[in-house]
């Protein structure tokens, strides 16, 4: 049962394709908005901030983000969630607000140094390697640049402490994690940790 249940749980959620990527978008735009929207409004992107959203899915944190600022790229390995975000996000790619490209935490396809803000919501317990991920998401933050992630907590890869310790051995500093209940009955409780990059 679990070799058939996890190919079916990664085509539509894990890297989206076909019809059950398609429907674990619609999944995911209802179950984590309220997360998406709060992880934007800790990270408070500036109208300058360069925002990059890591796995921005159907793009409801990507939408939530070019609220905010007009410099949002979203990355994501799905050809389905890219369409589903540029759909969603048609207005302000039209306005250049908003950038879409494939990528991966641990391979975003940023230059160092280039984004003020990193976002992520219900990626990281798909990253196969954290570590580098995190590697690669300090390596695109400017000095003084901050990072949120939340996941859900049942599906944390770590503990929460020892994730906050893996982030600090990334090079984070200011690491802060805790745990949020968003306010629906469809979204199980949010681990969520904040970080800068010194």
């Amino acid at each position: 049962m679990e070799a058939l249940a996890r190919p079916l749980l990664i085509r539509g959620f894990g890297r989206p394709s076909g019809p059950l990527g398609r429907l674990g978008g619609r999944l995911m735009a209802l179950g984590n908005a309220a997360t998406e929207r709060h992880a934007v409004a800790l990270a408070a992107p500036a109208e300058r901030d360069v925002v990059l959203v890591v796995g921005p899915g159907p793009g409801v944190g990507l939408e939530a983000a070019a609220e905010r600022s007009a410099h949002v790229i979203g990355v994501d390995p799905s050809d389905v969630m890219l369409a589903m975000a540029r759909r969603r996000c048609a207005a302000q790619i039209r306005r250049g607000r908003v950038r879409l490209a494939p990528g991966t935490a641990a391979c975003t396809g940023a230059p160092d140094a280039s984004a003020d803000v990193v976002i992520s919501v219900n990626t990281l317990q798909l990253w196969p390697d954290v570590p580098a991920a995190l590697r690669e998401l300090h390596r695109v933050l400017r000095p003084g640049g901050r990072m949120v992630l939340s996941a859900h907590e049942k599906w944390l890869p770590l503990a929460l402490p020892a994730l906050a310790d893996t982030v600090r051995a990334a090079g984070f500093g200011a690491v802060r994690a805790w745990t949020w209940e968003p306010p629906t009955r469809m979204a199980p409780t949010a681990a969520l940790l904040s970080a800068v990059r010194p």
